[in-house]
């Protein structure tokens, strides 16, 4: 616990494509980067996998390196209170063109491959955590 606020661990990742474009979702009227909580049992790598798997539909994802941690503040339904979401990012990436499926009852309305040339375009409407992790791969590529 930090500042008696329960931590909820999480995975995700920045994938990429063939083309070195990186997966977005569009969720809650922003636009995201697929991840989820840590289920009990799984590692932090496996629940980023799975939590892109199911997400946004993809297989046979390469997981590579971990590029960071960010933690933000939200208030949690399912515990009816305020906690820390503290989200482990890796990088990942598939060697195929693949069919995106969004997960409708994760409230994902969109996938899309953005090129890094439109990244600021995308993260004008995201979040402050995804900016920061997403700056970080850049910096590491």
């Amino acid at each position: 616990m930090i500042h008696n606020k329960k931590v909820i661990i999480a995975a995700g990742g920045i994938v990429t494509n063939p083309d070195n474009d990186i997966l977005f979702i569009f969720r809650r009227g922003k636009w995201d980067l697929p991840k989820g909580k840590l289920d009990e049992g799984e590692s932090i790598e496996q629940c980023a996998v799975r939590e892109v798997e199911e997400e946004t539909g993809l297989k046979e994802i390469h997981l590579k390196e971990l590029i960071g941690i960010t933690k933000h503040e939200y208030f949690d339904k399912w515990v009816n209170e305020e906690v820390i979401k503290e989200t482990h990012w890796y990088k990942m990436s598939i060697e195929t063109d693949q069919v995106l499926i969004p997960q409708t009852e994760e409230d994902i309305l969109e996938i899309k491959w953005v090129p890094i040339n439109e990244l600021d375009f995308y993260l004008a409407n995201s979040y402050s955590n995804i900016v920061e992790i997403v700056k970080e791969w850049i910096r590491h590529e």
